[in-house]
């Protein structure tokens, strides 16, 4: 196995408001890269299965956008919430669930996922391949600290989150260890 201590390179490929648009839809492509992203700052970003899933929607992504100004005041340039997931319901999600503060990744194929060793099978749910619930600050490219959830693998029949929490980011950040939480693995590809 691996260790990854860099994010890897990928092309993200989102969708920009672009008012020369024509029409109801005005957005464009963009392709994103991850330099874009984490070059020269310091970004959280939080991982999850899916856009529209109940945890994801009821705790994941509203709770770091509550935080999101605690974040901020701790140095934190960006907030991201990624999921393999394409930009056009990352957009709808993201617009449904009012977030503002937390900017939406699309990783529509996959390939950061994989590339960070994150993502795994959820056919028993009709899933196809997700990315594992994982949160992670990234300083300048370089991966400072990963919290990933137990149970990592496969069809896991359970999706937990325990660690992967706005609350337990902001712990660590602030330079406190959250309560029950032990050490995290570094990412491992294998």
């Amino acid at each position: 196995m691996a260790v990854i201590e860099k994010v890897p390179h990928v092309v993200f490929k989102t969708r920009v408001r672009d008012e020369s648009v024509e029409g109801p839809n005005p957005f464009r492509w963009q392709d994103t890269t991850t330099e874009d992203i984490f070059a020269g700052k310091k970004v959280v970003v939080f991982s999850l299965p899916g856009a529209f899933t109940p945890t994801c929607s009821s705790n994941h992504l509203p709770r770091y956008e509550e935080l999101a100004d605690e974040f901020k005041a701790l140095g934190v340039d960006e907030i991201y919430c990624l999921s393999v997931n394409d930009a056009f319901v990352m957009f709808q999600w993201g617009k449904q669930q009012g977030a503002e503060k937390v900017k939406l990744l699309p990783d529509g194929n996959g390939e950061f996922s994989r590339k960070m060793g994150m993502l795994v099978e959820k056919s028993n749910l009709g899933f196809g391949m997700r990315s594992w619930r994982y949160s992670m600050v990234v300083n300048d490219m370089t991966i400072e600290k990963m919290f990933i959830e137990p149970d990592f693998g496969d069809n896991c029949p359970t999706d937990p989150f325990e660690v992967s929490d706005a609350d337990t980011m902001l712990a660590y950040l602030k330079g406190q260890e959250a309560p029950g939480v032990s050490e995290p693995r570094k990412a491992f590809v294998g």
